[in-house]
């Protein structure tokens, strides 16, 4: 039985948008309203707003050409096309498609595509072996898959931190960072070297040079970043481990957007050497995992090595840490009204005491201008000698911080120091809990404005750890929904310094039942 003419005529009229990316035709081949479908390997969209928001910020399709067409009548109105494809590029896929007859269109109410398997995900990792490094062949690590965030040096390999140029100029490696040291003598393997947001001055998980990694939990949304490539890897299944750094938010936040475990741990603890710098005085070194469980195996191995402050051993012991949740109110009056909800439906039942931090606007501004100027003082050299080797956005970026004068940053670090006091007395005697971030992650193809706002809104949360020093765990424990479905929203943890480990077994009990 043939395809009715003019399904046939929408048919073809389709595969040419699919090849121009011609976005108004592509939306409009597909039904109106919320229970139209699309599925691929990165998971399923429900409704065609979701759809469209995820096609317009795709960028198209490889060229390719149809070798084999199948349909099959199921109703009057109503038909499923199957069709192979042969890329030019090489490698085949398959598109299923269910079309429906509705005021006088045929259009399409359901698809499934599987694309052409890649070597590897170039978007995600820089460079990926099987693995690229084998650990040890015993120890609590043993089997499991690490990504390793291209800011840490991997013996024999440079360090590219998310730039063309910075790559092309980097001398290779003679040593592996000691935390990489630490996971391969735990019996872990390191995977592959994995993305980072350019120089690691970004939470929105882009980079111009080397593309978008996808979300692992959200199709057609921003997986968060700078620990861009380790998280989507950790998310996607395709490294069990994701080694990262966190100055502002940067494992904390695509943990939140992924629904992960993301631990930044007490600024200080664990060696940095071989890592490339931010601002020293907030970068930390953390672990993303999948659960629990993998979190507290990797650091109760790692942790036992912090050695970065010996001279206040005291400091890191580890403490039994009380079940009393602080939340600052400010940080609930800058969620989202979804967030909000579910952070609150989650306390409930929970010993809980709201406190006030003081005006996140103001302490984030002060944060800010010192995380600038040490930026500045890092890499403005660099930038300056490479003006045209970074994107747009990070160009901005460093640009202001250029602008910074040593009386802002001498005020900027007054301001912090007092605000450390005071946020390192609220977990004196219990923890801090909050959202991670304000939402759940936004769509891939939001406008600059809208992901400048999210950024400011989220920092202004995730700072408060960075300002004090202290550890933050965030947690997957919160469902909303989102423009592109039900998405996930993390709940951070803060504890006082070097109560890391602990901070990890404490959530695993607050949330026994409700998590892996």
């Amino acid at each position: 039985m043939s395809l009715p003419p003019d399904l046939q005529v929408a048919f073809d009229a389709y595969e040419r948008a699919i090849l121009a990316d011609d976005l108004a035709v592509l939306d409009d081949s597909f039904a109106p309203g919320p229970s139209t479908l699309r599925g691929d390997h990165a998971g399923l969209l429900v409704g065609h707003d979701a759809i469209r928001a995820f096609r317009s910020g795709r960028g198209g399709v490889a060229p390719r050409t149809l070798d084999r067409i199948e349909s099959r009548w199921l109703a009057d109105d109503c038909w499923l096309i199957v069709a192979t494809s042969r890329y030019v590029g090489g490698g085949t896929g398959l598109q299923t498609q269910v079309w429906q007859l509705a005021d006088g269109r045929w259009r399409i109410t359901a698809a499934h595509v599987t694309g052409r398997t890649a070597s590897f995900d170039r978007s995600v990792w820089r460079t990926v072996g099987d693995p690229l490094y084998q650990g040890a062949f015993e120890g609590p690590l043993l089997g499991l898959r690490v990504a390793v965030k291209d800011l840490f040096a991997i013996k024999g390999y440079r360090i590219g931190a998310g730039n063309p140029t910075w790559l092309h100029d980097a001398a290779r490696e003679r040593q592996h960072a000691p935390v990489v040291l630490d996971l391969l003598r735990g019996g872990a393997s390191v995977r592959g070297l994995a993305r980072t947001d350019e120089l690691a001055y970004s939470i929105a998980g882009t980079n111009a040079h080397y593309g978008t990694p996808v979300n692992g939990a959200v199709p057609g949304a921003l997986p968060g970043g700078s620990s861009s490539g380790p998280a989507t890897a950790v998310a996607t299944g395709q490294a069990d481990v994701g080694l990262a750094s966190d100055t502002a938010g940067s494992i904390r936040v695509p943990a939140s957007y992924q629904g992960l475990w993301g631990l930044r741990t007490t600024h200080g603890l664990v060696p940095r050497q071989g890592m490339v710098s931010l601002a020293q005085s907030f970068d930390t070194v953390g672990w993303l995992t999948r659960d629990g469980a993998t979190l507290e195996a990797v650091a109760s191995w790692c942790l036992e090595s912090a050695v970065d402050e010996p001279a206040d051993t005291a400091e890191h012991d580890e403490p039994t840490l009380p079940d009393l949740l602080r939340v600052p109110r400010e940080a609930l009056d800058a969620s989202e009204p979804a967030t909000r909800a579910a952070f609150e439906a989650w306390c409930a039942g929970r010993t809980v005491e709201l406190v006030d931090v003081g005006p996140l606007a103001d302490w984030y501004e002060a944060f800010r201008i010192v995380q600038a100027a040490e930026a500045w003082r890092t890499h403005g050299q660099w930038v300056t000698d490479h003006p045209d080797a970074t994107g747009p956005d990070i160009r901005a970026r460093f640009a202001i911080a250029s602008t910074v004068t040593a009386e802002q940053e001498a005020d900027g670090r007054e301001r912090l120091a007092v605000f450390s006091i005071r946020v390192r007395g609220l977990v004196g005697d219990a923890v801090l809990a909050l959202p991670t971030t304000p939402g759940p992650a936004p769509a891939r193809n939001a406008d600059r404005q809208q992901l400048d706002d999210v950024r400011v809104a989220t920092l202004r949360m995730t700072a408060l750890a960075g300002m004090g020093g202290l550890p933050a765990l965030s947690i997957p424990a919160l469902r909303v929904e989102s423009p592109l479905g039900l998405a996930p929203v993390g709940v951070c943890l803060v504890g006082p310094r070097g109560s890391d480990l602990s901070l990890v077994r404490h959530a695993r009990r607050l949330t026994v039942g409700e998590l892996a």
